[in-house]
C-alpha cells in the first residue's frame, strides 16, 4: 500500500497521518461522537499502519485498582492465547516437556536482549503460554498467574501484544457505558490514565461523552466515508451485546483465538480431506481501489467465503455492514455462508455439510477466476 514501510522490527508503518493518528499516542483521549461499533467495523481489517486495537466492554470493579487488575488478566489470558505469534521461534516448540521449557526461556531471554522487554516477564509469559498449549486452552483461568507486580505486567502486555500483530502499539478501545455516575466516570478516567502512565498503552474512551470529568482531552476523529456511511441504515437499532471484556483482532490465517466457535470449526475441518485450501481470517479486496474485507474462513479458488457470527454481530452496525459487504461479495461472484457461534459449537456435523455441498458444487462449476484477477494477501 503506497505510504507504508516497515519498520526495522518488520513492522508496519505508514508514512502519512491517518485518522487513527489524531488521538496521541500513549495517552487518554476522549472520541464522545463516535460509535464504538463503526470504530470496530473501520479497523477490520486492522489498517496497515494501524496500531493493534483491542476493544473493552467495559470496566468491571468500583475502584481504579479492581478496574485495572480485571483488566490486566483479561491482556494475560490474551497474551496467552496469541502466544507464539509473538515469540520468534517459537511455534517450532510443542508441549511443556523440559527440552521445549528450556527452549522457550531461551528464546525469551534472546527476545528480551533485542528490544526493551523486561526479560523475566516475557520468560514467565512464555513458559505459562507452552504449558497452556498442552493443557487447558490457552488464557483459561487454570493457565497459571503472573508473578510480577501490576506495573510490570502492564509493560510487559503492551509490548508482547504489539509484537504479536507486528505493530508499533496497542490501543485499548474503551466503551464509556450509559448512565455513569460521576464517581463512575471519575474511576473510568482514574483506570485509563494508569494504563497509559504504566503500560504506555494509548486508550480511546469512545461512545459518550464525561460530564463530570474534564480533564481527558476531546478528540476528533474522522472515519472513512465508507464506513460512516454504514450507520445510516442502521440507525434506531439497539447496541451489539456484550461478550467478552476484551476483544482482539484475529492473526492472519489462523482462526481467532478468542473463538471457541472458529477453534472448533478449524478442528472439525482439519479432519477432511475435502477442507483443502481454506484460509482462516484472509483480508481479501475485489479491487485495487475498493474496499478490503476481512474473510473468517475462505476458499479463494473456489469462491466461497464462511463467516462465524458471534452476538456482537446483532449490532446494528455491524448487521448493516455483514449485509453490504455479503451484497459485495455477491456481486464479485462468491457465495457467502453465515452461521452463528451456537449452530458451530451445538451442531458442527450440519455446518460441515452445508460448507462441503457448497464447496462442491463450487469445484464442478470450475475455478472462480475472479479471485485469481482481484483478491489480495496482507
Amino acid at each position: 500500500m503506497p505510504g507504508t514501510t516497515i519498520d526495522p522490527y518488520g513492522r508496519a508503518m505508514t508514512g502519512a497521518a491517518q485518522w487513527w493518528d489524531a488521538p496521541p499516542a500513549h495517552r487518554v483521549s476522549l472520541l464522545p461522537d463516535v460509535d464504538p461499533e463503526l470504530l470496530a467495523v473501520a479497523l477490520d481489517p486492522l489498517p496497515p499502519g494501524a496500531p493493534a486495537v483491542l476493544r473493552v466492554h467495559g470496566l468491571p470493579g468500583r475502584t481504579a485498582g479492581e478496574q485495572v487488575a480485571a483488566l490486566l488478566t483479561e491482556l494475560d489470558r490474551a497474551a496467552l492465547a496469541l502466544f507464539p505469534s509473538w515469540l520468534p521461534g517459537a511455534d517450532r516448540l510443542d508441549g511443556p516437556h523440559p527440552l521445549g521449557a528450556a527452549a522457550v526461556r531461551s528464546l525469551a531471554a534472546a527476545a528480551a536482549a533485542r528490544s526493551a522487554a523486561f526479560g523475566p516477564f516475557l520468560t514467565d509469559l512464555a513458559g505459562r503460554a507452552l504449558a497452556a498449549r498442552s493443557g487447558p486452552p490457552a488464557g483459561s483461568r487454570h493457565a497459571g498467574r503472573s508473578r510480577f507486580p501490576a506495573e510490570v505486567r502492564a509493560a510487559g502486555l503492551a509490548r508482547v501484544l504489539a509484537d504479536a500483530y507486528r505493530r508499533t502499539g496497542v490501543v485499548l478501545l474503551v466503551e464509556v457505558p450509559d448512565g455513569l455516575t460521576a464517581e463512575g466516570e471519575r474511576v473510568l478516567a482514574a483506570s485509563a490514565e494508569w494504563l497509559a502512565g504504566h503500560g504506555r498503552f494509548t486508550v480511546w474512551l469512545a461512545g459518550r461523552p464525561l460530564r463530570t470529568v474534564d480533564r481527558v482531552p476531546v478528540v476528533t476523529v474522522t472515519l472513512p466515508h465508507e464506513v460512516r456511511a454504514v450507520a445510516e441504515p442502521a440507525a434506531g437499532g439497539g447496541p451489539a451485546p456484550t461478550g467478552a471484556l476484551v476483544s482482539c483482532p484475529p492473526l492472519s490465517g489462523l482462526p481467532r483465538a478468542d473463538s471457541p466457535a472458529e477453534q472448533t470449526l478449524e478442528r472439525a475441518l482439519s479432519r477432511h480431506g475435502w477442507a483443502y485450501g481454506r484460509r482462516w481470517n484472509h483480508t481479501w479486496q475485489g479491487h485495487p481501489l475498493g474496499p478490503a474485507y476481512r474473510l473468517d474462513l475462505c476458499w479463494l479458488a473456489e469462491g466461497l467465503a464462511v463467516e462465524v457470527d458471534g452476538p456482537e454481530h446483532r449490532g446494528r452496525v455491524r448487521f448493516a455492514d455483514d449485509r453490504r459487504r455479503d451484497v459485495h461479495l455477491q456481486l464479485l461472484g462468491y457465495d457467502v455462508l453465515r452461521f452463528t457461534n451456537d449452530q458451530v459449537l451445538t451442531d458442527v456435523p450440519a455446518v460441515l455439510g452445508s460448507i462441503r455441498d457448497l464447496l462442491a458444487t463450487r469445484r464442478a462449476a470450475g475455478p472462480h477466476h475472479e479471485e485469481k484477477r482481484h483478491h489480495a494477501d496482507h
